[in-house]
């Protein structure tokens, strides 16, 4: 998943310090892993809106991508955790890499086929690999190396995610977007591709879909690399606990830990939250003429401002408790959700963008306390269950898609009010802020 756990600037690494020497090449390795998902999310996302118009889908049917590609994390993230429990870190990250691969090949038969089902499949499969990926690639960080230095290992880690999202979005903003016929306008600002006959959308169509599919073939070749790279590469066991796994057990210590049952509900609405707002970016800025290469700009502008403020959150968590902080920054995306639904112009659209700085502690935040207390025996299945809650992504989407079908609701447009759903989401995760911080202080 897109983003996640980046939770202080990360030092640089010496020899003696952050990696061993012999755990070096492996550490190398399963970094590059972090900047392959981040490339797959944040290429993703502003496909729906290329989709849409090239396909002539409703929002709510272009939000199936959504839909296709967070719930092959909510599918997979158990089994990956089961997985990698009976066999080992390597298996689970080859397994993560040949289904990625696979889904990413398969946009070239749905381009060939031009079924927009075909490539919600492909990209449900290739969520199946990065379930793996995710799930795999942070305890693996983790254990390379002296406990003392396994947070600044993994934050340094992490840093590659953000460079692949910006990487994805770049791709996007730059070569996808720019290139498809589809989007092109007519001196008014209007799409020129719906009142073409039907011979030259098809002309088109062949066009745009292969400038979408060619990002994910190129991306599959180089996670096959990947794939024969870490099988030939020599990699340490370093699991250290070898006991069974009672499933029962740990899911009824789990369910009864309240603080980390809500935890998962807040990843839940606040991964929600995420993917709406930055899907539906391309919608917001449509709806005031902005093209989408223009409009994915936006994007690339609120990624940035997502990667600086998570920097300072994190620096000034020395001085406020995490719980009380996700609170106070849930507050400030509730209130630039507000602005966005009401303000119609490009004011608005500066709030939907300023909404990323807000969001940008908010996965990290969630996952530490919802986690902190959780028995060393139960954290694989606990942070599995983490990742699942990603789902949230792919059930908002296409409920604010169909908002944004009605056209106008009131006076307001319906991609304003559709952002009602984000808004709802940071309430929730504003409230869990302040539940975890009354449980921290009864605690204390």
């Amino acid at each position: 998943m897109k983003n996640n756990g980046v939770n202080s600037a990360p030092p640089v690494p010496g020899k003696g310090s952050l990696v061993e020497k012999r755990y070096l090449l492996p550490f190398i390795l399963i970094t590059a892993l972090f900047a392959l998902w981040g490339f797959a999310n944040d290429l993703t996302n502003p496909m729906v809106a290329a989709f849409q118009t090239v396909m002539e889908l409703s929002a709510t049917k272009a939000s199936m991508v959504q839909f296709a590609f967070y719930g092959g994390y909510a599918t997979m993230a158990i089994p990956a955790a089961l997985f990698i429990r009976k066999f080992s870190y390597k298996s689970g990250i080859l397994l993560g890499l040949a289904l990625y691969a696979v889904g990413a090949f398969l946009f070239i038969p749905a381009a060939n086929r031009e079924e927009f089902s075909f490539f919600c499949v492909s990209l449900y499969v290739l969520t199946f690999g990065l379930a793996f990926l995710e799930t795999t690639a942070n305890p693996y960080i983790l254990s390379l190396g002296t406990k003392e230095t396994s947070t600044r290992r993994l934050n340094f880690a992490q840093a590659f995610n953000p460079m692949g999202s910006l990487s994805g979005m770049a791709v996007a903003s730059l070569i996808v977007l720019p290139n498809l016929l589809s989007d092109k306008r007519d001196a008014a600002g209007e799409i020129i591709f719906p009142t073409l006959d039907a011979a030259q959308k098809a002309e088109i169509r062949v066009h745009d879909l292969a400038v979408i599919r060619d990002p994910y073939v190129v991306i599959g070749l180089i996670v096959v690399v990947m794939f024969i790279i870490i099988a030939l590469a020599k990699m340490p066991r370093t699991q250290g606990n070898d006991e069974k796994l009672s499933f029962s057990v740990t899911m009824s210590r789990l369910w009864n830990n309240n603080k980390y049952r809500w935890g998962v509900v807040a990843q839940m609405f606040y991964v929600a939250a995420q993917i709406m707002v930055w899907t539906f970016i391309i919608q917001y800025a449509d709806n005031l003429g902005i093209n989408k290469a223009t409009a994915q700009n936006y994007n690339i502008l609120a990624m940035v401002m997502f990667l600086c403020c998570r920097f300072i959150g994190t620096a000034v968590m020395k001085y406020i408790p995490p719980s009380r902080l996700l609170a106070i920054f849930g507050i400030g995306a509730a209130v630039c959700s507000l602005g966005a639904i009401l303000i119609v112009g490009v004011v608005g659209l500066g709030f939907l963008v300023a909404i990323s700085a807000f969001m940008s502690i908010m996965f990290p935040s969630i996952y530490g306390i919802a986690l902190d207390g959780v028995d060393r025996e139960d954290t694989s299945l606990g942070a599995a269950y983490l990742v699942m809650a990603i789902v949230g992504g792919a059930l908002m989407p296409p409920l604010q898609g169909m908002i944004i079908d009605c056209g106008t609701i009131g006076i307001l447009p319906a991609v304003n009010v559709s952002f009602l759903l984000p808004f709802i989401c940071f309430v929730v995760v504003t409230c869990y802020g302040f539940y975890a911080g009354r449980i921290a202080k009864r605690t204390a």
